[in-house]
């Protein structure tokens, strides 16, 4: 989608560091921390929403990227949350998990 903000950081229009990345999956720093750690995990394809996602392989990869980008990051313990709407707080509308790790900040 030409006007996604995440589609446009996959493509390298930002030259965003990536902290980890495979083949179905892009991970950087939020550029608004939540947490001491706060990395969002981005599929390379398009995929508005978890609502919208019918891959159910792929949410697996995803998952297993979480794993491996928070080991990369040296995390022992996290949490992730995947916003799914606007009422829930969803700001970019292109499916991301958010992994938080450390101290929250409000």
């Amino acid at each position: 989608m030409e006007d996604c903000i995440f589609c446009k950081i996959i493509n390298g229009d930002f030259g965003t560091e990536f902290v980890y990345e495979n083949e179905d999956a892009v991970v950087f720093k939020d550029i608004n921390p939540k947490a001491d750690t706060h990395l969002l995990v981005v599929p390379r394809i398009h995929v508005e929403s978890l609502n919208e996602l019918n891959d159910e392989a792929l949410l697996g990869r995803l998952m297993m990227t979480v794993k491996e980008a928070a080991k990369k990051a040296g995390l022992k313990s996290y949490r992730t949350v995947i916003n799914t709407g606007k009422e829930a707080g969803q700001e970019v509308f292109h499916l991301h998990i958010h992994i938080l790790s450390g101290r929250i900040k409000l």
